[in-house]
C-alpha cells in the first residue's frame, strides 16, 4: 500500500516537473494579430481534445502544463480557414510555435446573415475603442460627426474639438501622425470609411509626444483577403426648414467609394469622396469699449453661414513577396474650399461718461467673406521585415507639398443707403509648405515581453506672405498697408528616439517607455532677426492593466506631452478677421508641457460593460486667445501664454444590451479646470476656475430584423474661460435605418440638430470681458436638418485601410 502511495506521489511530481508550456502567436495574412482565436491541443492518435486556450489582443496564446508527446495544434477563428500544426513536446523545454497565419475564408461567410448588434466600445491598456458603425446619425458625414459621440470628446459650435477639456490633441490615421489642425482633418474624412475610433488618453513612448490631451486614432475599413470589395455611399439633404435670411440656400450632398482588390501577394485600394455640406445660420452680438471717458457700443446682428466642399482621392498598393517582407506605397490628393459669410448690421453709439451725453450714433452694414483653400499632394513609402528570430524592422517615409490660400474681404456700407461704400479692405494670405518625415522602428521579443526602439526625423517649412489691402474709394485701387502686412517663415525640425518594453506578469499587463526629442523652431517675419527656440526634452510614459477578477480590471497610466505652437499663434502681425476684430500671435510664445495621469476601473458583465476613470492634467505655459482694446470699435485677439493650469476630472462610460431589441450607450465627463497666471506683461492677473461636464448618449432600438431606430444626444455644459465664459451647447439627433439584400445595402433617414423651436439646439454664446471692454456673441447655426443616406457593400469592408494621410494638411487653414 505504501509502495502504491509513493508511486502516486512520484507520478504527480513527474507531471508537475516535466510538463511544459506551449506558446505562439496567431495573425492574419496582413500580419495583424487575431484576438479570441480558438487554440486547441489534440491527441495525435484520435484527435480528441487535451486542453486549449484563446488568443489575447496581441494574438498570443499560452497553454500550460502540457506533458511531453506528439500532438496536433488546431487554430480556428470565424471567417478564416482552420490551421492544424503537428507539434512535438519534450519534457525538457518549452515550445514556441512561432507565428501561425490564418487565411480568410470568404466562402464560409457568404451564407451568414448577422442580425445582432456588435459591441459599441471596448477598453484596452492604453486606449478606448469605439465602433463607428454604431452611430447612425454620423453616416454620410465626416469623422468629426463620429468622434463627438465618445465620452472623452466634445465639439462646440465653432467645431473646436476638446478631449477631456483640453483643445490640443494629435490625430493619427491608421497609426500615422498628422500634424494638421484636427478640426480640418476630421472635417474631411468620410464617416462611412471609418471602422473604429481609438481614444488614447495616456499615450506610450512610441507615439509622438504632441497633443496635450492625448491622441485620436482613426482606423479605416479594409477589404477582404484574396478577393474584391466595394463600398459606395451617397447622401442628399432636404431643403432647409428655416432660411435665417441668408443670401444663399445651403446645399448638402455627397458620395464616397472605396474599392479593394487583393490577390495573393498584392493588395490594391482606391478611395474617393466628394462632400458639399453647407450650413445656414446667423449671429447676434454686442460689444462695448471704454477709452478715457468715451463709451462706445456697437451691437450687431446678421447672417453667419458656411459654404464648404471638399474632395479627396487616395490610392494604396502593397506587395508581399514572402511572409517576412512587405512593401507599400501610397498617394493622396485633396482639395478643400470653405466660404464663411458674415453679413452684419452694426448700430454704433458713443457716449461721454462724464456728462452722459450721446456724442454720435450711426449704422453701417459689414459684408465679411472669408475664403480658405487647401490643395495638397503627398506620398508615402513603407517597408517592413520579420527576421528569423521573430524580431521586426519597419521603415517609412512621407513627403508632402501643399498650397494654403486665404482671402478675407471686409466691405463696410452705409445703412440704409447700401450704395454708399465706407471702407473696403482685403486680407490675402499665401502659405505654401514642404514637409517630410523619416522613421525607423525595431522590435524584439525579450523574456516574456517585447522591446521596441525607434528613431524619427521631422521637418516642416512654411513661407507665408500676408497682405492687408485698403481700397482708395476715389480711384478704386488697392494699396498695401505695411502695419498689417508681413511675411511669416516657419521652420520646425525634430529628432526623436524612443524605447519601450511591454509584457505580462501573471495578472499584470504593462507598457513602460522613454522618448527623447530635440526640437528647433525658427520663426522669421519682416524683421531682420529671427525668433529661435531650441528644446531638449524627455517624455516618460507608463501604462498598467491589472486583472482583479475575471470581469474586473484596474488600469493606470502616466504620459508626458507637449503642445507645439502653430503659425497662427506665432505670427505677430494683425489680421482683420472681422469688422470688429483683429487677430495676431506672439513669436515668443512657449510650447505647452503637460503631465497626464489617470487611474480607473473596467467592469464587464453579461449585458455589457462599464468603466470609470479619474484623471489629472498639469499644464505649464497654457496658451489662451485673449482680448484687448485696439481702438474704440476694434477688439484685438492675441494668442499668449496665460499661466499654468490644473485639471481634475472623472469619466464614465457604459454599453448595455438591456434587451434583445434595445442597446444603450452613454459616456459622461466632468472636470474642474483652474488657471492661474497673468496677461499683458503682468498687468492683468488671471485666477479663474470652473466645473464643466458633458454627456453623450446613444440608444438603438431594433424595430425588426432589418429596421432600427437610433437617438443620440451630445451636451456640453457652460464653462469659464480666461476672460469670460461659453454657454452650454446641445445637439440631439435621430435616425431610421432599413437594411436590404441581407445587409448588403441600407437606407438611413437622419434628423440632425433636432429642435422644433423648443431646445435652442446648435447655438452657443461666447462672452469675454475686461476692465475696458465687453463682448458677447450668440452663434445660431442651422437646426432641424433632414438627410437621406444610401449605402451598398459588396464583400463588406473590414479592418484597416492603410491609405496615406496628410502630414500637415491645413494647419493654418
Amino acid at each position: 500500500m505504501r509502495f502504491l502511495l509513493l508511486q502516486f506521489v512520484l507520478s504527480l511530481f513527474t507531471i508537475s516537473v516535466f510538463s511544459q508550456t506551449l506558446t505562439g502567436t496567431v495573425v492574419d495574412s496582413e500580419k495583424q494579430p487575431i484576438e479570441f482565436a480558438t487554440v486547441s491541443l489534440l491527441k495525435l492518435t484520435d484527435s480528441s481534445l487535451v486542453t486549449g486556450s484563446i488568443t489575447d489582443v496581441k494574438g498570443k496564446f499560452q497553454i500550460k502544463k502540457v506533458q511531453g508527446g506528439n500532438y496536433i495544434l488546431s487554430v480556428k477563428f470565424i471567417g478564416y480557414a482552420a490551421v492544424k500544426v503537428p507539434v512535438s513536446i519534450t519534457n525538457r523545454e518549452n515550445l514556441n510555435t512561432g507565428t501561425i497565419v490564418l487565411k480568410s475564408n470568404t466562402r464560409s461567410l457568404k451564407e451568414v446573415t448577422v442580425t445582432g448588434s456588435k459591441t459599441t466600445s471596448s477598453n484596452k491598456i492604453d486606449k478606448q475603442v469605439y465602433s463607428a458603425d454604431q452611430f447612425q446619425a454620423s453616416q454620410g458625414g465626416t469623422a468629426l460627426d463620429v468622434i463627438k459621440n465618445t465620452p472623452s470628446v466634445t465639439v462646440n459650435s465653432e467645431g473646436e474639438i476638446a478631449m477631456r477639456g483640453s483643445t490640443g490633441l494629435l490625430v493619427l490615421l491608421n497609426g500615422k501622425p498628422i500634424q494638421a489642425d484636427p478640426q480640418e482633418i476630421l472635417s474631411q474624412l468620410p464617416a462611412n470609411t471609418i471602422q473604429n475610433i481609438e481614444i488614447i488618453t495616456s499615450p506610450s513612448a512610441k507615439y509622438d509626444a504632441d497633443g496635450k490631451s492625448g491622441i485620436i486614432n482613426i482606423v479605416t475599413k479594409k477589404g477582404a483577403v484574396n478577393g474584391y470589395s466595394l463600398s459606395v455611399n451617397s447622401q442628399g439633404g432636404l431643403p432647409s426648414v428655416r432660411s435665417y435670411n441668408n443670401l444663399n440656400a445651403p446645399q448638402r450632398y455627397g458620395a464616397d467609394a472605396t474599392a479593394n482588390v487583393r490577390k495573393e501577394k498584392w493588395d490594391v485600394t482606391l478611395s474617393g469622396s466628394y462632400l458639399r455640406n453647407d450650413l445656414a445660420g446667423r449671429r447676434e452680438g454686442d460689444v462695448n469699449t471704454t477709452i478715457g471717458n468715451i463709451y462706445t457700443a456697437f451691437p450687431s446682428a446678421g447672417e453667419r453661414s458656411y459654404k464648404r466642399y471638399n474632395y479627396t482621392t487616395r490610392a494604396y498598393v502593397s506587395y508581399s513577396p514572402d511572409k517576412n517582407n512587405v512593401f507599400s506605397v501610397g498617394f493622396y490628393n485633396g482639395r478643400r474650399t470653405q466660404y464663411r459669410r458674415a453679413d452684419i448690421l452694426y448700430n454704433n453709439s458713443k457716449t461721454d461718461l462724464s456728462t452722459g451725453n450721446t456724442l454720435q450714433t450711426f449704422s453701417y452694414f459689414n459684408s465679411n467673406v472669408g475664403k480658405k483653400l487647401g490643395d495638397f499632394t503627398l506620398g508615402n513609402l513603407d517597408y517592413s521585415h520579420i527576421f528569423s528570430n521573430k524580431s521586426s524592422l519597419s521603415l517609412s517615409g512621407l513627403y508632402e507639398r501643399g498650397r494654403i490660400d486665404a482671402l478675407t474681404t471686409n466691405l463696410n456700407k452705409g445703412y440704409p443707403n447700401l450704395n454708399q461704400t465706407i471702407q473696403n479692405i482685403m486680407n490675402t494670405g499665401n502659405n505654401p509648405l514642404n514637409a517630410y518625415r523619416i522613421k525607423a522602428d525595431y522590435s524584439l521579443n525579450i523574456g516574456k515581453g517585447k522591446l521596441e526602439n525607434g528613431y524619427q526625423y521631422r521637418y516642416q517649412e512654411q513661407n507665408g506672405n500676408f497682405l492687408y489691402l485698403n481700397q482708395d474709394l476715389n480711384t478704386g485701387e488697392f494699396t498695401t498697408v505695411p502695419d498689417f502686412s508681413s511675411t511669416a517663415n516657419l521652420k520646425n525640425e525634430i529628432h526623436s528616439i524612443y524605447s519601450q518594453y511591454s509584457g505580462n506578469v501573471n495578472k499584470l499587463e504593462y507598457i513602460a517607455g522613454l522618448r527623447y526629442e530635440y526640437a528647433t523652431r525658427q520663426f522669421k517675419g519682416k524683421e531682420s532677426s529671427p525668433y529661435d527656440l531650441t528644446l531638449s526634452n524627455l517624455f516618460p510614459s507608463v501604462n498598467l492593466l491589472y486583472t482583479l477578477k475575471t470581469n474586473l480590471k484596474l488600469k493606470a497610466g502616466y504620459s508626458k506631452r507637449v503642445q507645439r505652437s502653430t503659425n497662427n499663434e506665432l505670427n505677430p502681425y494683425p489680421e482683420r478677421e472681422h469688422s470688429e476684430t483683429l487677430e495676431q500671435g506672439d513669436p515668443n510664445i512657449r510650447p505647452e508641457f503637460i503631465d497626464l495621469s489617470e487611474v480607473g476601473l473596467i467592469k464587464e458583465f453579461n449585458k455589457g460593460s462599464a468603466f470609470i476613470t479619474l484623471y489629472n492634467q498639469q499644464i505649464t505655459n497654457e496658451i489662451n486667445r485673449v482680448n484687448s482694446v485696439y481702438n474704440d470699435t476694434i477688439i484685438n485677439r492675441i494668442y499668449t501664454n496665460a499661466g499654468n493650469a490644473t485639471l481634475w476630472g472623472a469619466e464614465i462610460g457604459t454599453n448595455l444590451k438591456l434587451a434583445k431589441w434595445y442597446q444603450f450607450y452613454m459616456g459622461a465627463n466632468v472636470y474642474n479646470y483652474s488657471l492661474k497666471g497673468s496677461l499683458f506683461s503682468n498687468t492683468v492677473k488671471v485666477n479663474s476656475s470652473s466645473l464643466v461636464y458633458s454627456v453623450n448618449t446613444n440608444s438603438t432600438i431594433a424595430l425588426g430584423k432589418s429596421l432600427s431606430f437610433q437617438w443620440n444626444v451630445n451636451y456640453l455644459s457652460q464653462r469659464v474661460t480666461a476672460q469670460g465664459k461659453d454657454s452650454r451647447f446641445l445637439i440631439p439627433n435621430s435616425s431610421l435605418k432599413q437594411n436590404f439584400w441581407k445587409g448588403r445595402a441600407s437606407a438611413t433617414l437622419q434628423w440632425q440638430n433636432m429642435d422644433l423651436g423648443l431646445l435652442n439646439t446648435n447655438e452657443q454664446r461666447i462672452t469675454t470681458y475686461g476692465s475696458n471692454f465687453y463682448t458677447t456673441t450668440n452663434y445660431i447655426m442651422e437646426k432641424d436638418l433632414v438627410l437621406l443616406n444610401l449605402s451598398m457593400n459588396l464583400n463588406q469592408l473590414t479592418r484597416k485601410l492603410k491609405l496615406p494621410a496628410s502630414e500637415f494638411i491645413e494647419k493654418e487653414f
